[in-house]
This record gives structure tokens, sequence and C-alpha cells, in this order.
């Protein structure tokens, strides 16, 4: 298995964390939601794997290009 590795686009808080630990996620699904300039930006995985780590947590700031999340393919 790989390990792929969800960043972000955009800096700001960290307001929603939709999927858990262990969970599925398609390619394209959100995994997170950065509030950056009173909207919310979805942070989406780029492959269809499992949720293996989560390396941040609601109201957490966040820069561009941070790591989010870990999923194994």
């Amino acid at each position: 298995m790989s390990e792929i590795r969800i960043v972000t686009e955009v800096a700001g808080r960290v307001c929603a964390l939709p999927v858990e630990i262990g969970g599925s996620v398609g390619d394209g699904d959100d995994v997170a939601f950065v509030e950056a300039m009173k909207m919310e930006i979805p942070v989406a995985s780029p492959a269809t794997g499992k949720l293996k780590l989560i390396l941040v947590n609601i109201d957490d700031i966040v820069v561009e290009g941070q790591v989010l999340a870990v999923i194994e393919t």
C-alpha cells in the first residue's frame, strides 16, 4: 500500500472534518473544510483509499501547502 498526503491549497482555519480515521474516501471526496475569507474551501482527496491519519483538529490554523491528512491506497 502506498500513502498519499492530502494538502490544503489555502491558508485559514479548519472548520470541518467530515471523515473519520479508518473511513473510506473516494477520489474527489472532501476530507476537510478550511475557512478562508469567510468562505469554506473544501480539501478533496486526490485518490481512493482509506483515511490513515488526520493531522489537524477543528479550529487549527493551517498554511498553504500544509498536510492535513494521509490516506492509504
